[in-house]
């Protein structure tokens, strides 16, 4: 992301406000070109105009919803023919927050469509390019709850914890390829999310809400610093990798012939 060659173009889902339009500046104030894809062409549009012209990056709108199948392989279909593309932000999702026994499953369908289909097929879209190129970074936009799914909504969670194993596995699939996979974990972050959740953002403590901008500021920094989870609010990140280290010590007894003695007569 700050080596000397051309940044290249990032392409940016769930653009048009919040998390990814900030991702959006971002990138482009550090040379990459974008695309950006949301639903809304007004609000992409606006973004891609403001950009321009503050930037002078090339900005192109592809306007889509991602729980359309047909709107999705659109996408797919530019992250497998660009060649320019060196960064997938993978950033669209919606979530909920009461008890799974409370939310309706018609609010399941569409949650899953985006938070785990979209964002593995535009993955498998655009790595294999990346791969043969030797060159690239995907960003998964996962949450604090694919380690803490007690908090909110349990599809919710799952969806996320989704995120970050397959986030983890391809970081081991990539590693010597060329291509740097990040997992970013934010906590409660002041966006639009609250609202389409139904939670009112005002009702949480203060102290732990974070702003989108210091958000998205966070996970680049974790990014230059090379790391594969960045979870922004963490204090000390040896944190997550003594919450790795345990996963991994655990290994090497996950698979043996016979059950643990515990489970025998």
């Amino acid at each position: 992301m700050t080596n000397s060659i051309t940044p290249g173009t990032a392409l940016i889902t769930g653009a048009s406000s919040g998390i990814g339009a900030i991702y959006a500046d971002r990138l482009a104030r550090r040379g990459h070109d974008l695309v950006l894809v949301a639903r809304s062409r007004d609000k992409l549009d606006a973004l891609a105009q403001r950009l321009r012209a503050a930037t002078g990056r090339a900005v192109d709108v592809l306007p889509a919803d991602l729980a359309d199948r047909a709107d999705l392989a659109r996408v797919e279909a530019r992250l497998a023919s660009d060649a320019a593309i060196t960064v997938l932000v993978n950033n669209a999702g919606i979530g909920a927050y009461g008890a799974l026994v409370d939310t309706p499953v018609e609010r399941v369908d569409p949650m899953i469509d985006l938070n785990v289909t979209a964002l593995t097929r535009l993955t498998y879209a655009a790595v294999p390019g990346m791969v043969a190129r030797g060159r690239g970074t995907i960003v998964n936009i996962a949450s604090i709850v694919a380690i803490a799914p007690e908090l909110l909504n349990g599809v919710y969670g799952a969806s996320k914890a989704y995120v970050l194993s397959l986030s983890q596995s391809l970081a081991h699939e990539l590693d010597r390829k060329g291509v740097r996979v990040q997992a970013v974990l934010p906590g409660a972050t002041a966006t639009e999310f609250w609202d389409v959740a139904g939670v009112d953002i005002g009702n949480l403590p203060k102290e732990m809400v974070m702003s989108a901008d210091a958000m998205v500021d966070a996970a680049l920094a974790g990014l230059d610093l090379g790391e594969f989870a960045t979870i922004p609010a963490l204090p000390d990140a040896a944190d997550w990798q003594r919450y790795e280290d345990a996963r991994q010590r655990m290994r090497p007894n996950l698979s043996h012939t016979q059950p643990a003695a515990r489970y025998r007569a």
